[in-house]
């Protein structure tokens, strides 16, 4: 049936009615709409359909009647062969089935429950999960202490007006928003960034933190909880001084300390982590460190068809908390807006680390920092021979070795280069480019 347009996400076919269909009509209305054709199978071949006019001047009243929504239902005819074309508009508004509420997602209908479905109410009602009142809470209930602390912060940054910063807290949580006038209710933000115990009315709500030999073996760990301030100064105290190891050298008489990890990366991708998490999913924020790498997990979604490659080009800032995102920005936490991924990566720069990796997949959202590796004491604990560890140090400006320099360099054959080097490539300490004669080995 090449004069049908293709089956794809917005676009469905069936070979005939059934009243599950109602279903997929749903999940158009709550997605992005979509076309229902009746009486075409999944090869897009055009089946006998007995009864499409009687279908035809049913389906409206029925969608309507079930649905409450208007959908235009279309008869064709294809060699003499009739069949339906349902169009299903987008819909700013919830609809529901039953009680059931259905998302077309890709190719995919799914039913929405739990915290999916409380966010996509919220979604509809143009309101973020952080932006949500909660009932027979005052300013009163919340820590002083760090009030204190952001006043101290906030005067710093001069984002917020003197007169803000020196009226009471419930006057500085009206100031940034935090509080609902209308409701006579604080925010769900007000909670996470100012009371001592939010876990009380948000699951997982806290930082974990862990250090692992492998994959398998824990060696250590913590937790930071309280509010979100203090979760940001402890976690960033405890990673400074019992996780990143500090490389010590003298400058004359002058002791200086030079990380692992460039601080302000790391803290760029924590602030990061809790701007944008998904509060609602239980989980706390995660950060594994290993001997050679440091992983920071957080439960989140990107903005709507946005991929990670949106995050690494110039970009708007889309917090997905956009009340705790403008409370560290007024706070002086987060310098600019859209501007984190850029900034880290600058960051690893002028540290000479390699760049953060990112991955999004499902909700869940990695940031990997992978330490310098070409270093002394890294690869010698590799258990590599004394030409390779000398290679890699020698060559680390070039960041490139081919074969011919590493035979000359130790006068060595062919051969024994070659297996060197290709050892270092199973190593995943150097990247194998080329073919032959054109093979150069790059540093990762």
């Amino acid at each position: 049936m090449s004069q049908h347009t293709k089956e794809h996400q917005n676009i469905e076919w069936k070979e005939s009615w059934h009243n599950d269909y109602f279903k997929g009509i749903c999940g158009f209305a709550n997605a992005q709409g979509g076309t229902l054709f009746i009486g075409i199978n999944d090869k897009g071949q055009t089946k006998h359909l007995n009864n499409a006019k009687k279908l035809l001047e049913d389906l409206p009243n029925l969608v309507r009647d079930l649905l409450g929504l208007m959908v235009d239902v279309n008869l064709h005819t294809t060699n003499g062969e009739d069949f339906l074309e349902i169009v299903v508009e987008p819909y700013p508004f919830p609809i529901s089935l039953r009680g059931k509420y259905y998302y077309r997602s890709g190719s995919t209908l799914q039913e929405l429950k739990g915290a999916a479905l409380s966010k996509f109410l919220l979604q509809r009602q143009g309101k973020k999960w952080d932006g949500v009142p909660i009932p027979n809470i005052t300013a009163d209930e919340l820590k002083n202490d760090t009030f204190d602390f952001f006043r101290k912060k906030g005067t710093k940054s001069k984002r917020l007006e003197p007169d803000d910063l020196g009226g009471t807290n419930h006057e500085l949580l009206e100031s940034l928003q935090l509080y609902l006038e209308d409701e006579k209710m604080l925010k769900r933000a007000a909670i996470l960034l100012f009371h001592p115990k939010p876990e009380k009315y948000v699951t997982g709500a806290y930082i974990k933190i862990g250090y692992f030999e492998n994959e398998a073996d824990l060696m250590y760990q913590d937790e930071m909880h309280g509010n979100l301030f203090e979760q940001i100064e402890q976690t960033m105290d405890l990673l400074f001084t019992k996780y990143i190891k500090a490389l010590i050298s003298y400058e004359g008489i002058s002791r200086v300390e030079t990380y692992e990890y460039p601080r302000e990366a790391i803290r760029e991708a924590l602030l990061n982590a809790v701007a944008h998490k998904d509060y609602s999913g239980g989980a706390p924020i995660q950060i594994k460190v290993y001997k050679d790498r440091i992983l920071i997990w957080n439960d989140g979604q990107l903005p709507d068809n946005w991929t990670v490659s949106n995050l690494l080009k110039k970009h708007a800032s889309k917090p997905y908390n956009p009340d705790i995102a403008n409370t560290l920005f007024r706070s002086g936490y987060i310098e600019s807006w859209g501007r984190g991924i850029e900034k880290m990566m600058n960051y690893c720069l002028e540290a000479g680390i390699p760049s953060p990796n990112y991955s999004f997949e499902g909700s869940d959202f990695l940031v990997e920092f992978r330490k310098d590796i070409y270093h002394e004491e890294y690869l010698l604990d590799l258990g590599l021979n004394e030409r390779q560890i000398e290679a890699l140090l020698f060559f680390k400006p070039s960041r490139v070795i081919t074969s011919s320099i590493y035979q000359e360099k130790f006068e060595i054959s062919e051969r024994t280069a070659r297996y060197d080097l290709v050892n270092l490539v199973e190593r995943r300490l150097l990247l194998k480019i080329g073919d032959k004669k054109s093979t150069k080995y790059e540093y990762i």
